[in-house]
């Protein structure tokens, strides 16, 4: 008896956590469709008009989604061999939050909504397949951006609360800034350009100081996304120079590990570069 859950477990592994065999790729597969269909019932449901008319069947579709995920959750904390840490993992939480809130919704209705986190599932499926080598770069980059971006979240701290305390000084409660939080908080509606409207100045001098925060907005949006990118440049060079040019004779997937054998996406033996053949 034992030995046969032994085999099951090993067999349902294979085809939720494996994605490389032809089971883990049929698995990922439906289930990216499954998640991206049951977000899709759940954006729908919230349109009332569609609601009126499609809501109850909307509510069975929203159940056997729940019951189905539901279930893959189970078997995953069955055939890993460390329960535990899935469970308390970044993506085991998603994979819980992702139907806890159906069952509150029994007692909370509305709360099923909440179930949209499905969609960071994706994530789980594009980061065990050929996306993996992509993200790892992404994050390395943002990684190394950190003491960089750290310095630019400060200056521009810095900078709304000057213009904030300025225009609460030149504006005052009569024209919309009744205290400092608020016109940091038009400070910053401001300096990102979304401008709401909600809070506007009405001196000449407030809004030639408006029209400078608005410019400065403009000129700092790059900052960010030109340090992200010089690292991931970076990055970029790094693994290259840790990759070389072996093609997979059956998926022609390039850019394997130096001292790789095998595809790292199908698995298929590599071709053996001269200087290998020569040694």
């Amino acid at each position: 008896m034992q030995k046969h859950i032994e085999t099951l477990r090993h067999t349902l592994y294979q085809v939720i956590y494996q994605s490389h065999t032809t089971a883990g790729r049929a698995f990922d597969i439906a289930l990216i469709i499954s998640i991206l269909v049951s977000v899709l019932t759940i954006v729908l449901d919230s349109v009332a008009e569609i609601n009126q008319r499609y809501g109850e069947l909307f509510f069975i579709v929203d159940w056997i989604f729940t019951i189905l995920f539901s279930t893959e959750y189970i078997l995953r904390i069955f055939c890993i061999h460390r329960p535990l840490k899935y469970i308390v993992s970044f993506y085991g939480l998603i994979d819980l939050m992702s139907i806890v809130p159906s069952y509150i919704s029994l007692f909370i209705p509305g709360s099923h909504y909440l179930q949209v986190i499905r969609i960071l599932r994706v994530l789980r499926v594009l980061k065990l397949v050929q996306y993996v080598n992509q993200s790892n770069q992404l994050l390395n980059a943002l990684l190394a951006s950190r003491p960089k971006i750290a310095i630019f979240l400060f200056t521009i701290s810095t900078l709304l609360v000057v213009f904030g305390s300025t225009m609460y000084l030149i504006e005052g409660p009569e024209n919309g800034f009744t205290n400092i939080p608020v016109s940091i908080y038009w400070a910053v509606v401001t300096l990102t350009t979304v401008g709401f409207g909600d809070i506007t100045p009405k001196t000449e001098l407030g809004r030639f100081i408006s029209a400078v925060v608005m410019v400065i907005g403009y000129a700092i949006i790059a900052v960010p996304t030109g340090i992200i990118t010089n690292e991931l440049s970076r990055e970029m060079k790094k693994q290259h120079s840790r990759l070389d040019r072996k093609i997979c004779p059956k998926c022609r997937q390039l850019s394997h590990e130096i001292d790789a054998n095998y595809c790292r996406i199908c698995g298929t033996e590599l071709p053996r570069v001269a200087a290998e053949k020569a040694g």
